[in-house]
């Protein structure tokens, strides 16, 4: 199966050397050298460290649809699609609460957090050891019937959107922020302002913190990195 996350790594590159022009424009220093190595480097840990640990993690899922699913649905619906995307979502915002909440899963989630500055570079900055947690979350997924093949690309694909909500350089979407998240959602994620702690924690939708009760809307300026 092709794998979107692999194949995006370009474009990756393209996008933080086009953040960097845009904040050399307006005169806005985003990066700082010694942080972006850090985050590039816990990237790289995570893609070739990783492999091994989320091929085992994978297998789980397999079973479950494999042995224990309640429906067969179709991995070429488009209605499948949209309801595995949104069952995805759904189960990372309460898979990504707890991270917050829970502190073996706090463990695997810091290293995100860490940086002190808030760029796109800090989206590749992950913990090799989170998805030993996360997975758990996802086994309803497979309870329900959504074939392997199509939870791996809607995971992709809910991966991919949260690259971009991490910048500086795009302020609020108006409407859209009722119901996407953003970069000014996702600011208030990342910021160690206590009023800002342990909120938003949505992956593509930002109505999950909206019915939870986990939403903050972005006022003060955030701080970034981790208050202890």
């Amino acid at each position: 199966m092709v794998n979107l996350i692999r194949m995006a790594i370009p474009f990756f590159f393209v996008l933080i050397f086009l953040e960097l022009f845009v904040s050399y424009l307006v005169k806005r220093r985003v990066y700082r050298y010694a942080d972006s190595i850090n985050d590039l480097s816990m990237g790289i840990i995570d893609t070739v460290g990783g492999v091994f640990l989320r091929s085992i993690i994978g297998a789980g899922y397999v079973y479950i649809y494999a042995n224990h699913r309640l429906f067969d649905i179709s991995a070429t619906s488009i209605t499948a699609a949209i309801g595995c995307l949104l069952a995805y979502d759904l189960m990372y915002y309460w898979a990504h609460r707890c991270s917050h909440d829970i502190n073996i899963m706090w463990a695997s989630h810091i290293p995100h957090h860490q940086s002190e500055e808030y760029n796109l570079s800090v989206a590749l900055r992950q913990g090799v050891f989170q998805g030993c947690f996360f997975w758990i979350f996802y086994l309803p997924i497979a309870f329900v019937g959504f074939p392997p093949s199509l939870f791996i690309l809607m995971a992709s694909i809910d991966t991919l959107y949260q690259f971009w909500i991490h910048t500086r350089t795009i302020g609020r979407l108006g409407p859209l922020e009722w119901v996407m998240n953003t970069p000014s959602h996702h600011r208030v994620h990342h910021a160690k302002n206590p009023k800002y702690i342990d909120k938003n924690h949505g992956g593509i939708l930002i109505i999950w913190d909206r019915v939870f009760g986990t939403f903050a809307k972005e006022e003060e300026e955030p701080i970034y990195g981790t208050a202890t």
